[in-house]
């Protein structure tokens, strides 16, 4: 599994980690049961502090993609399909588009919730 990151885009660290991992599995790159690298040595192979990359993971574990055990490291769960890593990744682009936009969390949830523009 081949993760990057671009220090120079507006998106956190974090969230380009939890994004190539959702592009894995949206391609089939990366199935369920399958290991991620250790928050350690993928945070020295980017060049990133562990803790961007335990953010990242743990974003992942909130959307039900992955599992955080303690000895065991991440794991893609069995719930992990590629059309609901799609989805977030949907879910991402949006997000940052109406950031983009200026939109406050607020407006962008009342914009999902009514599927309408935003007044």
């Amino acid at each position: 599994m081949l993760f990057r990151v671009d220090p120079g885009s507006g998106v956190p660290l974090g969230d380009q980690i939890a994004a190539c991992v959702r592009g894995a599995v949206a391609d089939g790159s990366v199935r369920a049961g399958e290991r991620l690298p250790a928050a350690r040595a993928l945070a020295e192979s980017l060049g990133v502090n562990v803790h961007t990359v335990l953010r990242g993971y743990q974003r992942l574990r909130e959307e039900g993609l992955i599992e955080l055990r303690r000895g065991r490291g991440a794991v893609v769960t069995g719930t992990a399909s590629p059309a609901r890593a799609r989805l977030g990744e949907t879910a991402e682009r949006l997000i940052a588009q109406a950031r983009t936009l200026g939109l406050t969390d607020e407006e962008i949830i009342a914009l999902v919730r009514t599927g309408l523009s935003p007044a």
